[in-house]
């Protein structure tokens, strides 16, 4: 079986990551999303909220044989742990190319792994969980950049 790895910190999981889900499940037997955490970062949800959001996302979006998990560590090391045959990204512009590139390179060397990229499509290519949240947290309507669970979890975070 060949599973790929989809990781991620998807603080929230968005339109884009739903289709490169989509189109991932289609290339592969299995796609294996990894929601993980970097320290570095601020986020709305909680690793437990963004695995429920992204799990009712896929099943709504009729995906069948894509998986939601938890990932701490290196991603190298959770690709040799499950069998990845790739990681799989999606890329937006030349900013994420050049920021994307350098870190298959490093897994390359790592873990003798291949990344396969997707560009986003068009529709997508926009959507930034960074500034999603912020334009939401001054109520701004973003429900046409995610999947409704999603949007309905953000319009609750941003109400208190």
């Amino acid at each position: 079986m060949n599973t790929v790895l989809f990781p991620g910190s998807f603080d929230p999981f968005t339109n884009g990551h739903l289709d490169i889900v989509k189109r991932a499940a289609k290339l592969f037997d299995q796609v294996v999303i990894a929601v993980g955490t970097n320290r570095s970062k601020k986020y709305l949800f909680t690793p437990e909220e963004k695995m429920a959001l992204i799990e009712q996302s896929i099943k709504a979006a009729g995906i069948q044989n894509a998986s939601v998990v938890a990932l701490s560590g290196l991603t190298i090391d959770f690709v040799k742990e499950i069998g990845a045959v790739a990681i799989v990204r999606g890329l937006r512009n030349e900013t994420d190319y050049l920021y994307e590139r350098d870190i298959a390179e490093m897994n390359g060397k790592l873990g003798q792994v291949e990344t396969v990229f997707l560009m986003a499509r068009p529709e997508n290519q926009n959507i930034s969980s960074t500034i999603l949240k912020e334009v939401a947290s001054f109520g701004a309507d973003v429900s046409t950049l995610v999947p409704e669970v999603v949007s309905k979890a953000i319009q609750q975070k941003f109400a208190h």
